[in-house]
């Protein structure tokens, strides 16, 4: 009897051990973070981001093998590296901030499909594709949307992706999708590291022939300052028209207003910031109410009256800068930050307020 009865207890003993097993299993089981990357939203209800591969990634040393010994060599090349991550490109920091946006917005909105998705938009060839999936996978990236065009123009896709916003290193390309209607800048490398935020994005617009037309900016061109501030003046309170990058800011203010109505405006992930050379008391007022009368926000609007850009920028420190001007992009650069230049409107016509056609002809 005393033999069962040791049994008994020491199988009840097992039995309880083994239950705390299994709660203490179950509980480290449930704690669990899922290592699964979230799932791109519904294009039809997304902000599109399409980014090339030599913006998102430094591929300078794989260009000039490009360049100096032709496709096949630079194919090999890739397949033969395939394993080692590409380093970060210049449009690095703008994507994993996009990417701090979406988790924020997610927290918010589990089942919201109105999120970034970043497409990456490349004329690589598909060999090329495993390096680039191991790159990304590698920076624990959430680009789950390619195309590789094999050495075609991506430009005819962008639509199809519904693409709010391209970003690329090639000028010609970057052209081709403003002509199409579509959002795009050709970006640069800053010439210094700043450090950026990791909580929010931030991004910097010009305004005149990037978030406006360039209606404004030809008068000064061809009349000059006075009869400029006198158009602004009369016409202070007819909105200007849109100008390329007016639908990309458009889709950040949705986005931000998800936050507000969770009373999260302090807290809000995403800032926009207009850094015009426009003076504030003589042509600033125009500005605002066309903002106004699109019903956007900008959260910041600093007014220069001509003066350099790239200091206020290195205060701002934003993730990406639109300016549709080369002088104010090299200003940029010089102090650190990243900009994108916009090829739109009179502005090409010029640099640093001289006609580019008459420079050549004096030549």
């Amino acid at each position: 009897m005393s033999a069962i009865k040791i049994n008994d207890v020491s199988n009840s003993k097992d039995d309880s051990g083994e239950d705390k097993d299994w709660v203490a299993a179950k509980a480290a089981y449930d704690n669990l973070k899922s290592t699964k990357k979230p799932r791109p939203p519904k294009p039809q209800h997304a902000v599109t981001i399409a980014v090339s591969s030599r913006t998102l990634f430094n591929m300078v040393k794989e260009r000039k093998i490009y360049e100096d010994e032709g496709l096949e060599r630079y194919v090999a090349h890739q397949q033969q590296h395939e394993e080692e991550p590409l380093m970060p490109g210049v449009a690095f920091p703008f994507v994993k901030a996009l990417m701090t946006v979406n988790a924020r917005l997610r927290e918010l909105y589990p089942d919201s499909e109105e999120l970034f998705d970043i497409v990456l938009m490349t004329n690589n060839h598909a060999q090329v594709g495993v390096r680039l999936i191991n790159s990304i996978n590698h920076y624990d990236l959430t680009i789950e949307r390619f195309c590789m065009t094999g050495g075609e123009s991506p430009i005819g896709y962008l639509k199809a992706y519904m693409t709010n916003l391209y970003l690329s290193k090639d000028s010609e390309k970057v052209q081709e999708a403003i002509e199409e209607g579509i959002a795009a800048a050709t970006m640069f490398t800053a010439n210094k590291e700043n450090p950026l935020s990791d909580t929010q994005l931030r991004v910097a617009f010009d305004g005149d022939a990037v978030l406006f037309s360039d209606e404004s900016e030809i008068i000064v061109k061809k009349h000059g300052l006075d009869t400029f501030f006198e158009h602004e003046k009369e016409f202070e309170n007819k909105p200007l028209a849109q100008g390329p990058l007016k639908c990309f800011l458009e889709a950040l203010g949705r986005l931000q207003r998800k936050f507000y109505v969770k009373n999260e405006r302090i807290n809000c992930p995403v800032r926009t910031y207009l850094v015009t050379a426009r003076s504030a008391a003589s042509s600033g007022a125009r500005v605002l109410k066309t903002l106004r009368s699109w019903g956007l926000e900008i959260d910041e609007a600093l007014f220069l009256a001509g003066a350099p850009k790239g200091p206020l920028l290195e205060k701002i420190r934003p993730h990406i800068f639109f300016d549709d001007q080369m002088f104010h992009i090299e200003g940029a650069q010089e102090l650190g930050t990243i900009a994108a230049h916009v090829p739109y409107g009179i502005g090409q016509k010029y640099h640093k307020g001289k006609l580019i056609e008459q420079n050549h002809k004096r030549k």
